[in-house]
C-alpha cells in the first residue's frame, strides 16, 4: 500500500515520537520539522510546499544507493549531505513499514557516537 505525502509525514513523525531520547523543533526555518537524538538530526519533515511532502533521513550510503535505484520517489537528501541522507516522497513501494524502518535506521545511525556526523 502506497501512502500519500501527508500520511507519509505523519507516520514518520509518529515513529520518531515513539523513540527514546528524542527532541524536535524548527531550528532552521519554520517549514522544517527537525527531529534529533543526542543532539544529532535523524529526521526532517518538510512542511513548506504541498507539492513536496517529503521526509529526509540518514542512511548508510550503500543502502541509499539501493533505495534510490528501487524507488523513483527516493532521492538524494534535500538540505544535507547527498551521500548520507535521502529524501522520501509518496510513490509506488513507499509503505508505512518502509517509512518506519527508515526512521528507525536513521535514529540508530544518528544516536551512534561511533559514526561521524555528516549533517
Amino acid at each position: 500500500m502506497t501512502v500519500a505525502g501527508k500520511r507519509l509525514q505523519q507516520i514518520a513523525r509518529d515513529t520518531a515520537a515513539s523513540l527514546d531520547g528524542v527532541s524536535h523543533g524548527r531550528p532552521f526555518t519554520p517549514h522544517l520539522d527537525v527531529w534529533k537524538v543526542r543532539d544529532k538530526v535523524f529526521l526532517i519533515v518538510t512542511d513548506d510546499d504541498p507539492d513536496l511532502q517529503i521526509i529526509t533521513v540518514k542512511v548508510d550510503p550503500h543502502h541509499a544507493d539501493a533505495l534510490r535505484r528501487d524507488h523513483d520517489t527516493i532521492t538524494a537528501g534535500h538540505y544535507l549531505d547527498k551521500q548520507h541522507w535521502i529524501s522520501i516522497g509518496s510513490g509506488p513501494g513507499i509503505t508505512p513499514a518502509l517509512i518506519e524502518d527508515l526512521v528507525h535506521g536513521s535514529y540508530d545511525l544518528a544516536g551512534d557516537h561511533s559514526t561521524e556526523d555528516h549533517a
